[in-house]
């Protein structure tokens, strides 16, 4: 799949020119709607004081990673987060994170967030969401038992909390999304693609469990060397219903997807770089059901599912070889922030607001021009609240004042 960039045409909106109290009267008659679209406003003049739509505003934590306990207040919708390494500047994004998803952004268990020598954390913050607030807790008791509300309401269900908070983050281990293995780029697919779509989320869930079922059955059968027909006939069932539900999905979703990365790279690179990118799944060739019949016997000797949409992938092709294989060190961090940014630019349409960007030292990752361009994209245009850190107070705040918003810094 490739996509041609066109250079987006002048829409003939520019307001920049009307004085403030026209603006802000039409900004007010259109309500919500003209939030909707703030690539539409970029030649607007700016209300620092207007509210966003999701904002981070207020954070406490207990007992989390290397903090005893430690609150902040975000005031402005930029904050810069600066300190030596070690300080805690990706611990305090993680737990932003961890309120948004209900679990860390680094896959572990949630008992490896408590502090050393403690038992339990809490997580605790104030969002303010379409102009109201709301009080998210997250705490891990002494037990290991996880618990989430929103405004004192408990989560039967964590996957019924996913979505509702979008965030995106960009790290440093993320470059793994493009040089590692497929499971990388299947997990970033499923986390946007859940926030998306609930039903998406509940169908994968409920394929994974069947998955794991059927695991255990052929490893069961290999031991006895016989195996029930009926129950595989059964458990196969249920993984096709699943499995087809979550393929058709992605199909549908990375058609629309990949070539807004595409996009994006390009954008920031100012180069296409000859660059391919597609969904690779075994049921792009033949059905799911076809695929257990004809790979039965194989599966019965390795004790696990070997075929199924647990192996999609986004190959990636630079000049008709591997990417992984060629690319240089730029243009894999501009695959990276290309893929990120494409997530946030269709969370935000979905959702009808930005979503809160979380960017982690960025600044090792892209040369300074490159830099000053994502600043001006997501300080700017993208109307979301940013918090970045950085190990340099000073190189905070020089980007800052280059793009010419107001911020604010704190010191860990």
């Amino acid at each position: 799949m490739s996509a041609k960039y066109v250079q987006p045409q002048n829409n003939g909106c520019r307001v920049d020119k009307l004085r403030a109290d026209v603006i802000l009267r039409k900004i007010l008659q259109q309500g919500r709607n003209a939030f909707k679209r703030p690539d539409r406003y970029a030649n607007a003049i700016i209300f620092p004081n207007l509210a966003l739509m999701l904002a981070c505003r207020q954070i406490s934590l207990t007992q989390f990673r290397n903090y005893i306990f430690e609150q902040f207040s975000f005031n402005k919708n930029i904050t810069g987060i600066y300190g030596r390494n070690g300080s805690g500047k990706t611990n305090l994004l993680d737990a932003i994170y961890y309120l948004c998803f209900t679990k860390s952004s680094f896959n572990r268990p949630d008992n490896q967030s408590v502090k050393d020598g403690y038992a339990g954390f809490r997580i605790e913050a104030k969002f303010i969401k379409d102009e109201e607030e709301k009080k998210l807790v997250c705490i891990l008791r002494e037990n290991n038992r996880k618990e989430f509300s929103v405004d004192d309401e408990m989560y039967q269900r964590f996957s019924e909390h996913i979505g509702k908070f979008p965030c995106v983050m960009i790290a440093p281990d993320d470059v793994s999304l493009i040089t590692e293995g497929s499971e990388e780029r299947r997990k970033f697919v499923d986390t946007l693609l859940s926030q998306l779509q609930h039903d998406y989320l509940e169908q994968l869930i409920a394929y994974n469990k069947i998955l794991q079922q059927r695991n255990s059955f052929l490893k069961f059968a290999a031991e006895r060397n016989s195996y029930d027909e009926s129950l595989l006939e059964i458990l196969n069932t249920q993984l096709l219903e699943k499995g087809n539900f979550v393929y058709e999905r992605r199909l549908k979703f990375l058609k629309e997807f990949l070539p807004q990365v595409l996009q994006q790279y390009i954008s920031i690179a100012n180069n296409d770089d000859k660059l391919i990118l597609e969904y690779e799944s075994q049921l792009n060739h033949i059905s799911f059901e076809e695929l257990l019949e004809q790979n039965l016997q194989r599966d019965l000797y390795l004790q696990r599912t070997g075929c199924g949409i647990h192996k999609d992938d986004i190959t990636i092709e630079l000049q008709q070889s591997n990417f992984r294989n060629i690319a240089s060190q730029g243009q894999r961090k501009s695959l990276l922030f290309a893929f990120k940014l494409a997530a946030f630019e269709i969370l935000k349409e979905n959702k009808g607001f930005s979503p809160v960007l979380l960017l982690d030292d960025v600044f090792e990752k892209l040369d300074e021009q490159r830099m000053q361009n994502l600043l001006q994209y997501v300080c700017v245009q993208s109307g979301a609240q940013v918090f970045i850190t950085d190990t340099h107070k000073e190189r905070l705040q020089q980007a800052f004042m280059k793009i010419g918003k107001d911020y604010d810094l704190i010191e860990l």
